[in-house]
């Protein structure tokens, strides 16, 4: 049986995603077994276009971009956003909503006009997407589940539940009943981590994503109780989900 091909590509991102995935070690070689991985920048310089599987990071942020990611869904029968970025457009979606001018200026100087910048887009805007991984960055574990699902032919299992689930299933006491409390977006966000960033003390700052069907009512209750300003309020919103429906 001839093993499916896979790529890899990014477009605006830190290809932290695709590290994660060089970072598996002997795994990877394991999962390299049952696939034929033809274009993997970070990897190889081997650059195929002969693919069926495309693992996608990094968000759309030029009008060369689009571009590409349309030629990438043309050849690809499936294609898998890989992390935040590709996902939700992640941080990067932070600079759409302060004055483009200015931050292009910011970012290149007195070469700005030079540049081809548009607003941060998760690449679902501009393509299909199958699947997603969600993640800043992507879960060794869930990658490894997710790719064999998907190379397989079985649709991969990504939670509906909240980040709060996995916090319980874990023992840990909720960040806002200690007693320094903090902002944590976990009763929104999606679960899959293993309530990583709460399990050692920190905020979950949503960076997979909002649920389904968030309680944004409920979680912005929360929030007042807790005396977070609207303008705070925002500000978490748009660390990762920013272009997330409800909360633009």
């Amino acid at each position: 049986m001839e093993k499916p091909k896979v790529a890899f590509f990014e477009f605006t991102c830190c290809e932290g995603c695709q590290l994660t995935v060089l970072s598996l070690g002997d795994k990877l070689l394991d999962l390299f077994e049952s696939v034929d991985v033809v274009n993997f920048r970070e990897a190889s310089s081997y650059r195929g276009q002969d693919y069926e599987i495309a693992f996608i990071e990094g968000s759309i942020s030029t009008s060369k971009d689009i571009d590409r990611i349309r030629e990438i869904r043309k050849k690809a029968k499936i294609c898998v956003a890989l992390g935040s970025c590709a996902h939700i457009a992640g941080v990067n979606a932070i600079k759409n909503f302060h004055n483009q001018l200015e931050v292009k200026k910011r970012v290149y100087g007195e070469k700005a006009w030079a540049f081809d910048s548009i607003l941060a887009q998760p690449i679902d805007a501009v393509i299909k997407v199958d699947y997603v991984i969600p993640g800043c960055p992507i879960d060794k574990k869930e990658f490894l589940c997710v790719a064999a699902s998907i190379s397989n032919g079985v649709r991969p299992f990504i939670p509906e539940y909240s980040v709060c689930v996995e916090c319980k299933m874990k023992g840990n006491v909720c960040v806002y009943h200690k007693p320094n409390p903090i902002v944590c977006m976990g009763p929104i966000t999606r679960a899959g981590c293993g309530a990583a960033c709460p399990s050692v003390g920190n905020a979950c700052e949503g960076c997979r994503g909002l649920v389904s069907d968030p309680n944004l009512e409920a979680y912005e209750g929360v929030l007042e109780e807790h005396g977070i300003s609207a303008d705070d309020k925002m500000r978490f919103y748009r660390m990762y989900n920013g272009l997330v429906g409800g909360v633009k």
